[in-house]
């Protein structure tokens, strides 16, 4: 396969039909690190209309659920055997590090085994009573048909599989456009799945930009389930490109995930110390390129003090650099729209009168730090407020905004008010109060003495603006079929409705 030759439709790899190209950056150097075909809206038409054919007179749909199971099987088994490969593809494309990259790889082969085990340990149907014996009456489930994945920059891998993992289980065909940022380990995944033995047309990649290829895939005709995963903005515009064909959408769409302790949590050192260590890799894994970030420390203010504090002195110590270096703890951000974004809030956040605790810059280059790279210092902000658009909107970088409160109800106030509603933290000693708060949180996921792990057997998605729809567990696979009652009289005879 061709560097150039990124896009994968019906079974062949080649170039854009233009013959565009993009060159995908290392965010650590700024330098070229691949060049890609740029798609655009004819070769999202083109692997459309394959993965249609696939649909309706292909093998896959009519595959038995245990083969198919077998494929995600034999996917898992590729994904690590090329562990080490992956990895480091995902580290030198996003900027994370290379155990971050590991990690990756493996969560992905966890959700290919997970959805073949799902489907593979299904009954037939669910038997309906009709309340007669002369009525067989059943719901099955039926895969909806082609299905369009639009994938984030930040794990583009991870979020590639949890759409394709469900959508091939349930015996959909599918067309990703990777993020045109990141497009390196998806393009790798469609290599493992072809191995693996998918059907030719099954699936279809598009490497290119979200206007015109996200687009194209949004609005066409004959595509029948949307599951993009991204920024608020975008996710709306994807919203309205499906409307008008009434299509299947799901949104995953991100947060600004509050990240609550207690004082009773920093009672003994042992607490302190975990809640603080918490705090920091709530708001600082990826550089705080996560959806799930917890980018709000809402904290008693009892223990303001002492505890932003201690979080500022180890944020500070944190050690950027190229993800691919020994002993780097946290990479550059993916571009430099990010960096200047991320600035951007600090500053804004600044002149609304926030403190800055530590960070708030560009770090000097270093060996491990190259001249041109996206970095920025990890930012502790306290004495922030609703009001501020640091506090209410997506920065994706490594900042910390600091709020404070006094009571229970004053702190699941603070944690609520937001208009996204994906993911938060509780931290507390007070088993009652800590499952309490949890249950008032409006949040798709709540951590209790925790913050960021995830289960491929637990749903995922959020409230409010943070989307539509849930990924991972038995609802990720509930988007990608359709439900059908069939009802079967068995002792046909005439109604005599009419007396005709």
């Amino acid at each position: 396969m061709s560097g150039l030759a990124t896009i994968h439709v019906d079974g062949a790899w080649r170039r854009s039909l233009g013959g565009a190209t993009r060159d995908v950056l290392d965010p650590a150097d700024a330098t070229v690190l691949a060049v890609v075909a740029e798609g655009g809206a004819e070769d999202a038409d083109a692997a459309v209309a394959a993965a249609r054919r696939a649909f309706d007179a292909g093998p896959w749909p009519r595959t038995p659920v245990a083969e198919r199971a077998a494929l995600l099987r034999r996917t898992a088994d590729l994904l690590q055997r090329d562990r080490e490969e992956i990895a480091r593809t995902e580290s030198r494309d996003t900027g994370k590090t290379l155990e971050e990259g590991r990690a990756d790889v493996d969560d992905v082969t966890s959700a290919f085994r997970y959805f073949a085990d799902l489907v593979v340990n299904e009954s037939g149907g669910r038997v309906v009573d009709a309340g007669t014996p002369d009525v067989h009456s059943v719901v099955v489930h039926e895969p909806v048909g082609v299905c369009a994945m639009i994938t984030p920059w930040n794990y583009p891998l991870l979020q590639a599989s949890w759409k394709i993992a469900p959508a091939l289980a349930a015996g959909n065909t599918f067309v990703v456009k990777p993020s045109e940022v990141t497009p390196l380990s998806t393009v790798h995944l469609a290599r493992l799945l072809a191995e693996a033995g998918l059907p030719p047309g099954a699936g279809n990649v598009v490497t290119g930009a979200g206007d015109p290829v996200g687009a194209r895939l949004a609005a066409h005709p004959d595509v029948d389930l949307v599951s993009f995963t991204g920024g608020l903005a975008s996710g709306v515009k994807v919203a309205q490109a499906a409307a008008p064909g009434v299509k299947k959408v799901a949104l995953e769409l991100g947060g600004k995930n509050p990240n609550v302790v207690f004082a009773d949590a920093c009672a003994t050192d042992a607490g302190f110390d975990t809640a603080v260590d918490q705090a920091l890799n709530a708001a600082f894994i990826h550089s705080g390129q996560v959806c799930s970030a917890g980018a709000r420390l809402v904290i008693e203010e009892s223990v303001r003090d002492r505890f932003v504090a201690e979080l500022a002195r180890r944020a500070a110590r944190v050690r950027l650099g190229r993800g691919t270096e020994p002993g780097v703890e946290c990479g550059p951000l993916v571009s430099r729209e990010q960096l200047e974004k991320t600035e951007a809030h600090v500053a804004a956040a600044l002149a609304d009168g926030a403190t800055l605790r530590c960070g708030g810059a560009r770090p000097e280059p270093s060996g491990v730090r190259p001249e041109g790279g996206f970095f920025y210092l990890p930012t502790v902000l306290d004495h922030c407020h609703g009001d501020m658009r640091v506090v209410r909107e997506e920065t994706f970088g490594p900042i910390l905004t600091v709020e404070t409160f006094h009571t229970e109800d004053e702190a699941v106030a603070l944690a609520n008010d937001t208009e996204y509603g994906l993911a938060g933290g509780v931290f507390s000693a007070d088993t009652a109060r800590a499952r309490r708060v949890a249950a008032r949180l409006r949040h798709g996921t709540v951590w209790i003495n925790d913050y960021h792990p995830y289960l491929p057997q637990a749903e995922w998605g959020g409230y409010g603006k943070s989307g539509t729809g849930r990924e991972l567990g038995p609802a990720g696979l509930a988007e990608y079929r359709e439900t059908k009652h069939i009802y079967e009289n068995l002792r046909p005879a005439p109604v005599r409705w009419f007396a005709g």
